[in-house]
């Protein structure tokens, strides 16, 4: 599967009907939008550490600022292993994570998203268009399946759609 290809095709695809209202709906890396999900490989750079996905970022932050763990989970093998390491409670995770977590993951989002022009271009490809994690395994941060999620990290994607195409 080139991804790089798959962009292009979403971008142009997206493109044709930005204008369009219909949601966009997505999970997982194999799938149409695979870049809106924090496991797909885009590496970023923050704070002069480059993550391999938003995953391991995201994951890492919850152990901050603990040198030694944020980078166990920084460079582990894959996004599924970080996030893996991130769920541990055998690891202390840091007295603000519910009040930081939504900060985190916009951190992560934009850096990824503006370091990466084929994803940036699938993004503002998708114009006005409301964007769903769709999943029945996350009600915080995707739609829960049903809808009746909170879908933060879709809105975290329209908050940073609106910020990078103005």
């Amino acid at each position: 599967l080139n991804m790089e290809k798959l962009e292009d095709e979403e971008a142009k695809e997206t493109k044709e009907s930005s204008a369009d209202t219909k949601p966009i709906y997505f999970f997982g890396v194999k799938k149409a939008y695979a870049g809106f999900s924090n496991f797909y490989k885009a590496e970023f750079t923050v704070a002069g550490k480059t993550y391999p996905t938003s995953e391991h970022y995201f994951q890492a932050m919850k152990f901050y600022p603990n040198e030694e763990l944020t980078e166990k989970v920084r460079t582990a093998k894959n996004a599924l292993l970080a996030k893996r390491l991130g769920g541990s409670r055998k690891l202390p995770l840091r007295s603000d994570w519910n009040e930081v977590r939504d900060d985190v993951m916009y951190t992560a989002i934009k850096a990824k998203f503006s370091q990466n022009e084929g994803l940036l271009k699938v993004l503002l490809s998708t114009g006005t268009r409301m964007i769903y994690e769709h999943t029945v395994r996350d009600k915080y941060w995707g739609d829960g399946g049903n809808g009746k999620g909170q879908n933060k990290l879709g809105k975290l994607l329209v908050k940073l759609r609106a910020e990078l195409s103005g």
